[in-house]
């Protein structure tokens, strides 16, 4: 499959910078969506780019599978800590490029480029640490109206709610995040009930 030139951005942080990182670098792009586990998705997404400074280098599957774990943990633990659950976080993060370098030689970008067909990226994208099947499909959609990224099938395994694949702007991601908001709350109301 030949895959189309990324989005120069995606407007997830507010940050120039870091939204560049996250259209750019499959491995940022798929630590944001690790990360995006209560939190803002401002929060989940800038994650990858301070990771990338606090580490010293550009982001590498192979480099953090390997860090030393008490690097990594102070990486994600330092103030402001990268996430909500640091050390948990780094575990996770520890666990996804390890994944990737063990199923995709290091290589994000392969879990999309090689897959047969989008039923078979969906279980790629499953079986990686942090990524349920939630941000499988919001990956999916993301990949598909972002990247042009569409493997046959596409359109079958795509989630019929808003995802991040619908954002575009900062406009559309407050939507997306009221959106997410009211779901939640329907659900846990429809809980409540039965």
């Amino acid at each position: 499959m030949t895959l189309p030139v990324p989005p120069d951005h995606l407007p997830f942080t507010g940050d120039p910078e870091a939204d560049r990182l996250l259209a750019t670098d499959p491995l940022a792009l798929l630590i944001g969506f690790a990360l995006d586990q209560q939190v803002t998705v401002q929060k989940a997404f800038s994650g990858p780019l301070e990771l990338q400074r606090r580490i010293g280098g550009p982001l590498d599957a192979r480099t953090i599978a390997t860090m030393d774990e008490e690097r990594l943990d102070t990486a994600f633990r330092t103030p402001p800590a990268l996430h909500r659950f640091p050390g948990n976080m780094a575990k996770r993060t520890r666990e996804l490029c390890a994944a990737i370098v063990s199923d995709y030689d290091g290589d994000a970008s392969r879990i999309w480029a090689d897959a047969t067909d989008a039923k078979d990226l969906y279980k790629r994208l499953i079986s990686l640490p942090g990524i349920g099947e939630m941000k499988a499909g919001s990956i999916l959609a993301l990949l598909g109206k972002r990247y042009g990224i569409r493997p046959a099938g596409w359109e079958d395994v795509i989630p019929d709610h808003p995802t991040l694949g619908d954002v575009d702007s900062a406009e559309a991601l407050a939507e997306y995040q009221a959106g997410k908001r009211a779901r939640k709350a329907e659900l846990r109301s429809q809980g409540e009930r039965t």
